[in-house]
């Protein structure tokens, strides 16, 4: 038994280095390429942000098996693409990228996303509402009764953004993540509640 339970602690700490390491790629893909792309033609780097949030109880198709909660670093976006009245609201394209870590019964591991979408508001982002779909990529596809199948993930997210005061604001996000049947019927998705809270450029 002994034996065991040291198998079980290495195997342990084998994983939390693991998911250190997606972390620290992780934030550091982030930090190198949300300025990137922010240099494109007419592409402007809008907002980064930090959010938190946890699982929901409605969630779009099978109820997940646990409780999970998330955490990230959020870059935002302007598209070059954009319809926008005289009066400064109109409808712009955009590009959420994040990083961070997803945990459920003990299990951490690390969960990045790459979603663009749309925007309803004012040009310069002070009141806006979003939708969006993309992908994710988790570094742990099994958290305790759950399996998510495998490491990439659809993902669906619709919110609301608005500035408080000076260049910080606010945001609520739902997020839905899937394998959409790819790895076949018997994963589980996890639908999210976030908050999100932001420094406008």
């Amino acid at each position: 038994m002994p034996r065991l339970d040291a198998k079980a602690g290495k195997a342990r700490g084998g994983s939390e280095a693991r998911t250190s390491w997606w972390l620290a790629m992780g934030c550091l893909a982030l930090v190198t390429l949300a300025p990137g792309l922010a240099q494109a033609e007419d592409t402007r780097l809008l907002a980064v942000g930090v959010r938190a949030g946890f699982s929901g109880s409605t969630p779009l198709g099978k109820q997940s098996a646990q409780y999970f909660q998330q955490y990230d670093a959020i870059a935002y976006l302007a598209l070059p693409w954009e319809w926008y009245s005289h009066s400064g609201w109109g409808i712009g394209t955009r590009f959420l990228v994040s990083a961070g870590a997803v945990e459920s019964e003990g299990d951490t591991g690390f969960i990045s996303t790459f979603v663009p979408g749309i925007s309803l508001g004012t040009k310069e982002g002070r009141i806006s509402l979003e939708s969006g779909a993309g992908v994710a990529l988790l570094s742990e596809t099994k958290f305790g009764k759950q399996d998510f199948g495998g490491p990439f993930q659809f993902v669906w997210t619709v919110g609301a953004r608005v500035a408080l005061f000076g260049p910080l604001g606010a945001g609520y996000w739902y997020q839905h993540i899937s394998d959409a049947t790819i790895y076949g019927s018997q994963s589980r998705g996890l639908d999210l509640h976030m908050v999100e809270i932001s420094y406008r450029y």
